[in-house]
């Protein structure tokens, strides 16, 4: 496959991050931990939390998380190198989500959120964002959910930095999602009735 060009789901794999799948997802995050020291915690806990971990604090949340066996979100790999993440589980694990005015439930329903993708930069607008979308959505699927829900933003051009790392609307309405709310202009909440 030549640099750049779009790839297909039959060039992927997709693996639920497990404990024995560490070691891919630290590579694939890297020493700065994907967005400044991330380590996709930034939903799941409290602001001041989050703040106060550091890079090496939401690293070691993160790997807690793994260790106890809990799932947070699947890898898709491309020649046995992880290359992408989207992270996703119940609504309930996202405590910030939970207390976010803007993000706030749109009903009662039980929901399966997404809520960050990152991908190797070599990786990136090739499609990845929308291949893995959907093969969190099958996770999520097979694990019982019967509603998935994202919230990405709304781009017009190029995307810069993490800007972009909920998702963008034009890729979430390519994998069947729907428009529930418009909290602002350029922020969605779209879901998928499974």
């Amino acid at each position: 496959m030549l640099h750049g060009e779009r790839l297909l789901s039959s060039d992927l794999e997709y693996r639920p991050l497990t404990p024995e799948r560490w070691g891919d997802f630290e590579e694939l995050f890297g020493e700065h931990g994907a967005y400044s020291g991330c380590w996709c915690m930034y939903w799941r806990i409290t602001r001041a939390q989050f703040a106060a971990n550091g890079n090496e604090g939401n690293r070691l949340a993160m790997k807690a998380i793994v260790e106890a066996g809990q799932v947070p979100g699947i890898l898709a790999y491309h020649g046995g190198r992880a290359v992408g993440w989207c992270s996703i589980g119940p609504r309930e694990v996202y405590g910030s989500l939970e207390r976010s005015p803007k993000l706030k439930r749109v009903d009662e329903q039980p929901v399966w959120s997404v809520v960050c993708f990152f991908m190797e930069k070599e990786y990136r607008g090739r499609g990845l964002m929308g291949l893995l979308l959907e093969a969190a959505v099958d996770y999520a699927r097979k694990s019982g959910a019967s509603i998935v829900e994202g919230y990405p933003i709304s781009v017009s051009g190029p995307l810069k930095g993490c800007m972009g790392y909920m998702g963008i609307d034009r890729t979430f309405a390519a994998a069947g999602f729907e428009e529930v709310a418009r909290p602002d202009e350029d922020h969605l909440i779209m879901r998928a009735y499974l």
